[in-house]
């Protein structure tokens, strides 16, 4: 039989074989799963979620072995593993040097926001808006 060698497509068959995939629901389902090596460009600017049910730690007990999708495609002979790292490398980059332009910008804003002088009648008119 044919096996799939890329991380996304094991991923995708793996979910294929837990969803009725024969009806017209599970169909759809499948047409809107999407699997992809890396954080491709759309997803890259996105903020990442964790989901706590599915970390290794709270998962797995720690004398347990455990592989992971990409080593296994490796070894099935998936060739574009340096690549990914590569790339996953340059968005990490770019990703913390976002990050650190973030949290200085918002340090300088409470900064200023502390030096501003409010006027005593600028005062009453914030705490009656809700804002003080």
């Amino acid at each position: 039989p044919f096996h799939q060698r890329a991380p996304s497509k094991i991923l995708w068959r793996t979910i294929r074989g837990m969803v009725p995939h024969k009806t017209a629901r599970g169909a759809a389902a499948l047409d809107r799963l999407k699997c992809y090596e890396g954080v491709p460009h759309p997803f890259d600017r996105k903020k990442r979620m964790v989901i706590p049910a599915a970390l290794k730690v709270l998962r797995l007990r720690p004398e347990r072995k455990f592989c992971k999708l990409g080593d296994l495609s490796s070894l099935f002979g998936w060739k574009h593993s340096a690549l990914i790292e590569r790339l996953e490398g340059q968005r990490k980059v770019k990703s913390e040097a976002f990050h650190k332009k973030r949290v200085a910008t918002q340090r300088a804003q409470k900064a200023s926001v502390k030096k501003v002088k409010v006027s005593a009648e600028d005062q009453k008119i914030l705490e009656n808006a809700g804002f003080a």
